[in-house]
């Protein structure tokens, strides 16, 4: 940590000597004391401290942390302070603007931080293992934490992940945690976890990903969901996109059948709401995505014939003469027909639909 103990030291306007004395003693206190009491009312003063002074907290403390995060499992309570601490110093998400020459000095704090947890291997292996645990106060940090640290190193902390012993089998649960909370972090985990990795990418859809994803997405609500659902979607395209393996797996496993009611708009005179919009032009680039001119020959004509044959196409023609829809939603829906058409189907059923679209304009 010799770099950021010269950041640290080059502060004119740091912390004053009190609370950098008080950091010590309570990492002095984590370090030494024999009573988990005393542990844990320790480990949550930092937590309180980290937030303000993260670099100071940082410098000292993690190597404490993850001692305790070692060795300290049977209780879920300290377990569960020490991940929130290492959060709130590895996150750049802070809540409060600091100064902006204070940010200059610091620098990218989070991925200091997280080169010097991920620097030992065996720390993410140990947090994969954490998130095991069905406590709430336990699992919901560390999903935030797993998070984090892909955000700031994702191709390292992928790499990690790859070869530890059923590191990613271990986070595809998170999709089937009842809690929602945890099960919609866990999406967003998975967003960052499956990003540009293909080998990633195929572990995750062999595990269930697909059924699991268009469950959450039915639930929801299909296009008519909230921001889980366009979270979802994007992870999906995050699966499937350039990547045909699982685009073959998706068509295989009849999962193309299943898209059909997200494009289910009947009149809505009465206005689509903002994040309805956003659901709808995700779903469409999917269909895009499944059906682009850069797959294999074999594999586009395949997709476009099994969304006609379920009827998908004929939904989006249905789009196209439908009430209320918004004109850039018209607009895509139109491009993305073109695609998901087969030539010799273009002088049917899409190019009856434009023109009566045009005469309805």
């Amino acid at each position: 940590m010799n770099f950021l103990r010269g950041v640290m030291g080059g502060q004119s306007a740091g912390p004053q000597h009190t609370e950098i004395e008080t950091i010590q003693k309570l990492c002095d206190r984590v370090a030494s004391s024999t009573l988990l009491d005393d542990r844990r009312n320790a480990v949550r003063a930092l937590k309180s401290l980290s937030k303000k002074y993260r670099l100071e907290v940082g410098i000292q403390a993690m190597e404490h942390l993850i001692h305790v995060l070692q060795t300290d499992r049977s209780d879920s309570e300290i377990i569960g302070y020490a991940l929130d601490t290492l959060y709130n110093i590895i996150s750049n998400d802070e809540e409060e603007e600091v100064e902006e020459n204070s940010t200059r000095q610091s620098g990218d704090l989070g991925s200091q931080f997280t080169e010097i947890f991920i620097k030992q291997q065996e720390n993410v292996t140990l947090l994969l293992s954490l998130l095991e645990e069905f406590d709430f106060h336990v699992r919901w940090p560390g999903v935030k934490l797993l998070t984090s640290l892909l955000k700031q190193l994702g191709p390292q902390v992928q790499q990690i992940i790859l070869v530890s012993p059923m590191g990613v089998s271990r986070l595809m649960d998170l999709l089937a945690d009842s809690r929602e909370v945890i099960r919609n972090d866990g999406v967003l985990l998975l967003q960052a976890l499956t990003r540009s990795n293909g080998a990633i990418q195929k572990i995750v859809a062999f595990e269930n990903a697909f059924e699991r994803l268009l469950d959450i997405i039915t639930e929801e609500g299909n296009s008519d969901g909230g921001i889980v659902v366009e979270d979802c979607l994007i992870l999906l395209q995050n699966l499937l996109k350039n990547n045909n393996s699982n685009q073959n797996f998706f068509k295989e496993g009849s999962y193309i059948q299943r898209m059909k009611p997200w494009f289910h708009v009947g009149d809505e005179n009465s206005g689509w709401s903002a994040q309805k919009v956003t659901n709808l032009h995700v779903m469409l680039q999917l269909v895009r995505v499944l059906v682009s001119p850069t797959n294999p020959p074999g594999a586009t004509s395949s997709c476009q014939k099994a969304m006609f044959q379920c009827g998908l196409l004929q939904q989006l023609c249905t789009i196209l003469m439908a009430t209320g829809v918004p004109a850039d939603i018209l607009t895509e829906v139109n491009h993305v027909g073109a695609g998901a058409t087969q030539c010799k189907l273009k002088s049917g059923i899409l190019r009856r639909s434009r023109c009566q679209l045009k005469e309805k304009q």
